[in-house]
């Protein structure tokens, strides 16, 4: 089957489906391809931070109607017990992907979205249009925006850089039934790592840790591994002890890059964790996500509109907006990953921190906008 739209999407996550529920907003013919349907968990921190509330509610998105959970304390503890608590410059909401991504995938389809459940199996770009293959379908479409994630086929399709590397990292997700406060947001540091914990809707805790990949290995499975490593921190050894487990047993992903990537490759323009993957110790992937949608989107629209007026103005654009909007936070994520991948550092980071609450506010500025800096047309 041949479909023809103006975008095609590849990837449903955050930074796909606002892209779909803005382009679509404004009138564009919207193919959005996803692997996987809808409800489903995703290995993520769940905080989402307030500055791109008020874009949401412009996309006729109503978050609210999630009953999600109103955050404005981080509290920060270190391996050996110690803690500080500071009030959250921006603040945010935690919400699970579970319900997040669902909603938006609802408002999408109602926007007239094409919406295919697929796996991309090829792209190729000739003659200012791009052939995107999919099982059963093969779609043109003047723009392609690439959302597929932290790794994927495709980036091998691509053969983009990073995926030479082997990654050091893995991540783990569970829900868990807890008493937990709900404006909270704690980070409990553990050797080879750091745990996030917070309520999200339904009165469930999402935790979601980073660990060191060489470390993990030396245990039998998760269960072990956070018996013996992470419980070292007295806070989560009492979380632990007094949760149950929702799932049936945690998510985990691995060999996801924190370096450099592109932007643009091969006239796709990337957006979310594609274009760019910030610390998770940074706490604002999912506002970047939404936030970098919303600058992709809206030059697509300029470039229909005829206010940009070729392939290679449109590209150059969203490169600079890219560049000048994220580029200082990812720097400054990816300082922050290889710090935490040295043990000396890591100690005198989180000590420091522990002891310079002001630190910590610095830290998070840093990497995260507030909503006055996201307009939209």
């Amino acid at each position: 089957m041949n479909i023809n739209p103006d975008v095609v999407i590849i990837g449903g996550g955050l930074a796909g489906l606002t892209s779909a529920l803005h382009l679509s907003k404004k009138g564009l013919k919207v193919t959005l391809i996803e692997k996987y349907d809808y409800p489903r968990h995703k290995v993520c921190g769940e905080y989402l931070s307030n500055e791109v509330l008020p874009y949401l509610e412009w996309l006729e998105v109503d978050v609210q109607t999630l009953l999600p959970t109103h955050i404005q304390t981080f509290k920060f503890t270190t391996a050996d017990g110690k803690m500080n608590k500071i009030k959250l410059p921006v603040g945010g909401i935690g919400v699970s992907r579970y319900v997040l991504d669902d909603l938006l995938y609802q408002q999408a389809k109602r926007n007239g979205c094409e919406i295919i459940i697929a796996t991309v199996t090829g792209i190729s770009f000739n003659d200012d249009i791009f052939n995107v293959s999919c099982q059963d379908y093969i779609l043109n479409a003047k723009i392609v925006l690439g959302a597929f994630g932290k790794r994927s086929n495709i980036d091998q399709l691509l053969s983009r850089d990073f995926m030479r590397k082997k990654s050091p990292w893995i991540a783990v997700k569970a829900h868990y039934f807890a008493d937990f406060p709900s404006d909270l947001i704690a980070l409990h540091h553990f050797k080879g790592g750091y745990c996030g914990i917070s309520k999200v809707e339904d009165s469930q805790v999402n935790l979601c840790y980073l660990a060191d990949l060489d470390t993990f290995k030396r245990y039998k499975n998760i269960e072990d591994f956070q018996q013996y490593v992470l419980s070292k921190n007295r806070y989560l050894k009492c979380f632990f002890e007094h949760s149950k487990l929702i799932f049936d047993k945690p998510l985990t992903i691995s060999q996801f890059s924190f370096d450099k990537k592109s932007a643009v490759e091969d006239h796709i323009l990337m957006i979310g964790d594609t274009a760019g993957l910030i610390h998770p110790f940074c706490g604002n992937g999912m506002a970047m996500a939404i936030h970098g949608a919303k600058i992709a989107s809206e030059l697509i629209v300029d470039y229909y509109n005829g206010h940009i007026h070729s392939r290679n103005q449109l590209e150059r654009a969203y490169v600079s907006q890219w560049n000048r909007t994220f580029r200082k936070r990812l720097f400054f994520g990816r300082l922050l990953s290889r710090i935490l991948r040295h043990k000396a550092g890591l100690a005198i980071l989180m000590k420091t921190a522990l002891f310079f609450p002001k630190l910590l506010s610095l830290m998070i500025k840093q990497t995260h906008g507030n909503a006055s800096e996201i307009k939209w047309q």
